[in-house]
């Protein structure tokens, strides 16, 4: 095919649609090796700092960090950062960004992609535009209808803001993301019963030494042994020993769970 037989124009409309296409063959490719390494973690700390290394990476942004929420709609907490990688869960203000307040309590999507022009964005402009930031889009990770935590996505102005089909793509990559919590949160769930159900099984068996001690001891211990004892201890002492024995059995041979 002669390339000189089309026009410019549609020469230049099928270059950007080959483009696209690759664009999006490679965020598919991307989203499959992110499933890949979400599937061999079970730790929510690898999957959040998988995330925004991969999302950061792939939209080329200034800043990518996942945000997640305390159970009950409690405190709100950086825990993975792009641009920092050795970075720590650290409780947020969200007074310093009321654009993740607003897509956390709505569970929708906010997109800013203009920054210093956006009125919801004025108590931080002066920051932000000592950052030279761009854009703002804010992905929430919402499960089962509960929002859990949001995907901070920012570009400065060296690039574009980010398209409707980056943005669709980060959708898809918080939905990833919250299916991968939500494993890794019921199997730390199930550790946790395990470490209890074991701890249970070591008391009972502490409890079974220490009874098979004793009757041991006490077979040992003839009746007139038993005799001689009663004949030097006085009536109260034997009567005290009594009730003694009496509460160490009970305690020895409780019910576990008591």
């Amino acid at each position: 095919m002669n390339p000189a037989r089309f026009p410019a124009a549609e020469l230049e409309t099928l270059r950007a649609r080959v483009e696209q296409l690759e664009t999006e063959r490679r965020r598919l490719l991307m989203i499959i090796e992110l499933l890949r390494e979400l599937a061999g973690s079970l730790n929510y700390r690898d999957i959040v700092h998988a995330v925004a290394r991969r999302v950061g990476y792939t939209l080329e942004l200034d800043r990518c960090s996942v945000f997640l929420t305390e159970k009950g709609g409690g405190s709100v907490h950086l825990v993975a950062s792009y641009e920092d990688p050795s970075l720590r869960s650290q409780v947020v203000d969200l007074a310093d960004y009321p654009e993740l307040r607003q897509a956390l309590d709505s569970g929708e999507i906010v997109n800013i992609p203009d920054v210093i022009h956006e009125p919801a964005l004025e108590s931080v402009q002066d920051m932000l535009a000592n950052r030279r930031v761009q854009s703002i889009t804010v992905v929430p990770v919402v499960w089962r209808r509960v929002t859990i935590g949001a995907i901070f996505l920012r570009t400065d102005r060296t690039r574009p803001p980010l398209s409707p089909t980056d943005i669709q793509w980060a959708k898809l990559v918080a939905d990833v993301t919250a299916r991968a919590l939500r494993t890794a949160h019921r199997f730390e769930r199930l550790q946790a019963r395990q470490r209890g159900s074991d701890l249970g099984l070591e008391k009972d068996r502490e409890r079974a030494a220490m009874i098979a001690f004793l009757t041991r001891l006490l077979t040992g211990f003839t009746q007139q042994d038993q005799a001689a004892l009663d004949d030097l201890l006085p009536r109260t002492s034997r009567a005290e020993l009594d009730r003694l024995a009496g509460v160490a059995l009970t305690v020895l041979t409780r019910d576990p769970k008591g």
